[in-house]
């Protein structure tokens, strides 16, 4: 990778653009996948950010824009994933984490009040998936108390109407069985074959990818509601920026299909005047202001997050001989992990991912974002096993 933030590598198209310094690992694999889709017709610019990392054929931590077609495979199975960060109004000093830790439950089951006004304010038709409207779901995704450890820009942190001294929450969750359901049909309909972007295919694709979008809203949302409610907190939304989607914006003055994948949009974040980025369970997470002026070359895209070191299922095998799982149920920051899978424990360890504050010195010297605040994690909630009823 050449010195410049936006050198690609020798061999790759024209049309790549890398947003990561010399100082971030990024493996050949990624750049590979991201090289490969470039290529794809109709395709105009793929962008990597600093957290690129191989995915299942498709790089992760990119965005890709096209014309005339539009490539639904590699927005993937979560369409709508994304990030929703809360301000709470319960003071950080008041969180007694012991008793916290015991109480939170349940955030991975169906919840058991009435969806309808959920539906109603996020205009999703009722579905199958609904059962999973409010729970967390598995891999990646978790709900975050956290507190402000580092203010660092004290005007766009009151704008956004954040207090230092109280509790935030950070949700990462998309659509649920509802996106899988769509990447499904899509599949056994027309693989990974791009759609024309005035066929049926392609309207009938859209119309349900806008449902799971507002649907991830209202998960995401829920959840938050759900753990809030644990907390006997009131809450606020500050942004909620999904990372995987397809979308029609403007790119170069005329309407293109953007592709996200594992990339937080740009636009959204401006929407919305902030973004959080998280690290790992570990380390902290970064609320940022995206920044318009360098949009455009960077796809109106944004690293979604740290990005993966370890490929899934490697973690186990490289850390078990070195950490217990009641040594990963707590971390470096002092703060604590509700994981009840073992295998999930292991895979999603601070260690697996990649340097997040390097990321962000990557993203900020690109031109992309300024740093508002760094968060702290404390409490991170993934998944109880079941209990057995009294």
């Amino acid at each position: 990778m050449g010195n410049s933030l936006t050198d690609a590598t020798p061999s790759a198209p024209s049309n790549v653009r890398l947003f990561t310094s010399d100082k971030s690992w990024i493996e050949g694999a990624a750049l590979e996948q991201l090289n490969t889709t470039a290529r794809l017709p109709g395709m105009v610019l793929a962008a990597g950010f600093p957290d690129l990392h191989p995915g299942k054929g498709i790089a992760v931590g990119a965005a890709f824009v096209s014309r005339g077609v539009l490539y639904p495979a590699l927005a993937g199975n979560d369409i709508g994933c994304g990030m929703s960060f809360w301000a709470l109004d319960i003071p950080a000093r008041r969180l007694k984490l012991d008793r916290l830790e015991r109480k939170i439950s349940g955030l991975e089951t169906p919840w058991d009040g009435d969806l309808e006004p959920w539906r109603e304010r996020f205009a999703i038709a009722p579905s199958l998936a609904d059962a999973g409207l409010g729970t967390i779901g598995g891999g990646n995704h978790f709900a975050e108390l956290q507190v402000a450890e580092e203010v660092r820009d004290a005007e766009a942190f009151a704008a956004l109407g954040l207090d230092k001294a109280c509790a935030a929450l950070l949700i990462h969750s998309g659509s649920r069985a509802l996106g899988q359901d769509i990447f499904r049909e899509l599949l056994e309909g027309y693989g990974a074959n791009p759609l024309g972007e005035d066929s049926e295919a392609a309207a009938h694709y859209l119309a349900r990818h806008d449902h799971a979008m507002r649907f991830a809203r209202a998960n995401r949302a829920l959840i938050a509601h759900r753990f809030a409610d644990e907390l006997g907190a009131g809450l606020r939304c500050i942004s909620d920026v999904a990372h995987n989607m397809v979308t029609r914006e403007d790119f170069a003055g005329a309407p293109a299909w953007f592709h996200r994948k594992g990339a937080a949009s740009t636009r959204e974040a401006l929407e919305h005047g902030a973004l959080m980025i998280p690290g790992s369970r570990g380390t902290p997470s970064y609320l940022v202001r995206a920044l318009a002026g360098e949009g455009e070359k960077a796809a109106w895209s944004l690293a979604h997050g740290a990005g993966r070191r370890w490929q899934r299922g490697y973690a186990k095998s490289r850390l078990s001989h070195k950490y217990r799982v009641e040594d990963l149920a707590r971390t470096e920051l002092g703060g604590r992990v509700i994981c009840e899978d073992r295998e999930l424990l292991y895979d999603e360890a601070p260690q697996a991912y990649k340097d997040i504050a390097q990321v962000i010195a990557d993203l900020e010297a690109a031109g992309l974002v300024t740093t508002v605040a760094v968060y702290r994690p404390v409490l991170t909630y993934k998944v109880r096993r079941a209990r057995d009823e009294d």
